[in-house]
């Protein structure tokens, strides 16, 4: 995969060295460093220079992200929702059951693989990079960074919380409170256990804000948002508070009906990474929970 970012430098940047400028667009520290020692990476009004070449106004700088394939993620031919595609980035609505990761168990049903296959077959194939990462039997909506650059800025954005995710969800119970804020810490039951649990004395803090829009007679429907992003927030506040997520084997194992938990990544809100524009995507709830729903949340009389 190659990409190229063509800037131009304006007044202020009169004597500002290139890998300065660079770093003010969001190039990390590693990129910098992989473009320094990666011949016919970074070019000045079209000669190829040194990063601690110095500009002058209306200088173009030209930068070539030369990136292969990883070999650590095979490509799988993987049907795929794609919502959004550009140069730089894809947004795409995983379904429940496919981990977003491969692992020594799951080799080759990720959506890793999945991805991997589909840029490689559009000649862009480079290192898989899964934004914001969801759990594997979670739906929704999931940002792919097509190249070191746009992963750069987005992990920055998801470090600073702009990245805004609103989940949606059903939870056994019908509510006292019809929204909230749940600030608790969260940390790993024990050690080698998948499972998270609230404690106060041990766990980092985690903040998970909820919102009832719809009440049958034993579940309701929710919205969620994250201050955090805790393994396993969600799942482990709504439990903690009384109201475990239907079909959630590990928080709420005797009282499952639905073969999943109900939690689904339903709106993504963010910054492009490059060209700053602001983005919204959404994604309708997967047939399941629609099912679920039609069933369960009959009218209280």
């Amino acid at each position: 995969m190659i990409r190229k970012y063509i800037y131009k430098a304006g007044e202020k940047d009169d004597g500002r060295k290139i890998s300065s400028y660079l770093k003010d667009r969001g190039y990390s520290a590693r990129i910098l460093t992989t473009l320094r020692h990666t011949e016919g990476s970074i070019f000045l009004n079209g000669t190829e220079v040194h990063m601690n070449e110095m500009l002058s106004p209306g200088d173009e700088v030209e930068v070539v992200l030369a990136e292969k394939a990883s070999d650590k993620v095979i490509p799988t031919e993987i049907p795929l929702n794609i919502i959004y595609e550009d140069d730089d980035i894809l947004v795409v609505n995983k379904p429940y059951g496919m981990p977003s990761h491969p692992s020594r168990g799951v080799a080759e049903t990720t959506l890793g693989n999945a991805i991997e296959f589909y840029l490689e077959k559009k000649g862009q194939a480079g290192i898989y990079r899964c934004v914001n990462r969801l759990d594997k039997d979670t739906s929704g909506l999931t940002i792919i960074a097509k190249n070191p650059l746009s992963g750069a800025v987005l992990y920055e954005l998801v470090k600073n919380r702009e990245v805004k995710r609103t989940y949606f969800a059903i939870a056994v119970g019908i509510f006292d409170e019809k929204e909230g804020r749940i600030d608790l810490p969260i940390c790993r039951k024990e050690e080698g256990s998948q499972l998270r649990c609230v404690d106060r004395k041990n766990g980092v803090r985690a903040v998970t804000n909820y919102r009832v829009i719809k009440e049958g007679k034993t579940h309701s429907l929710i919205e969620l948002s994250l201050e955090t992003g805790r393994t396993h927030q969600i799942r482990v506040h709504m439990s903690y508070i009384g109201h475990p997520l239907e079909g959630d084997a590990l928080y709420n194992p005797n009282k499952c009906r639905m073969k999943r938990h109900a939690l689904h990544a339903g709106k993504l809100a963010f910054e492009h990474p490059i060209t700053k524009e602001k983005l919204l995507f959404e994604a309708d709830m997967p047939d399941d929970m629609k099912e679920f729903i039609k069933d369960s949340f009959e009218e209280k009389r």
